[in-house]
């Protein structure tokens, strides 16, 4: 199949090589269905790290963003004050951004408000899950779009609600991350498996 990768192993995958990081999160991560709202708001948030980066540039970064943002609990990264931003420029083992940094403490204040309005991040964004009726299997990365018109919805109305660096990319991103979308391609050994997994998870809301 075009664009799978074969592994010393014999597996067919995506993306995800030998000693590379990205390969455990193809495997374990990438995809599966996520109702955790912590989780979803890290991976919104560092989505938006990732702008003009690439993944694995973040994904090796992770763990320090996790000790900086105290593990993206949502109403602790909304007490961050400007001595919390002045902290973070500090800190080597992060994207020293400081208007990211900014988005991100902005983004759990906005996040607040919106769980208070829909119960959960995971019921809204699971809100904007596209019918997997109308996704054809995606056979090579050319099939598959950097957004969509549920990408282009959430983004549009999280922007309304004043969130920042939510662009329909990033937050396709996004969705391809956490599950509303199976984009693994066609002969990926883990296609099937997270097809399984969102048979069997429980939408929120």
């Amino acid at each position: 199949m075009p664009d799978l990768v074969e592994g010393e192993d014999g597996v067919a995958r995506c993306f995800g090589s030998e000693g590379n990081p990205m390969r455990s999160y193809h495997d374990l991560e990438w995809a599966q269905p996520v109702a955790d709202d912590r989780r979803l708001f890290e991976k919104l948030s560092l989505e938006g790290f990732q702008s003009g980066l690439s993944w694995l540039t973040i994904l090796r970064k992770r763990e320090n963003f996790r000790l900086a943002f105290k593990s993206f609990d949502i109403d602790a990264v909304a007490r961050f004050n400007e001595r919390s931003v002045a902290r973070l420029m500090a800190d080597a083992g992060i994207v020293r951004n400081r208007a990211k940094i900014e988005a991100t403490v902005n983004n759990a204040r906005r996040c607040i408000d919106l769980v208070d309005e829909v119960g959960s991040l995971a019921s809204y964004v699971w809100r904007f899950e596209p019918d997997p009726a109308n996704r054809p299997t995606p056979v090579s990365w050319q099939m598959v779009d950097s957004t969509s018109p549920e990408s282009t919805a959430m983004s549009k109305d999280l922007k309304r609600r004043g969130w920042a660096f939510v662009g329909p990319t990033t937050v396709y991103a996004f969705m391809q991350a956490m599950g509303l979308v199976n984009d693994h391609l066609s002969g990926c050994f883990a296609r099937q498996g997270v097809e399984q997994a969102r048979s069997a998870f429980r939408r929120p809301g």
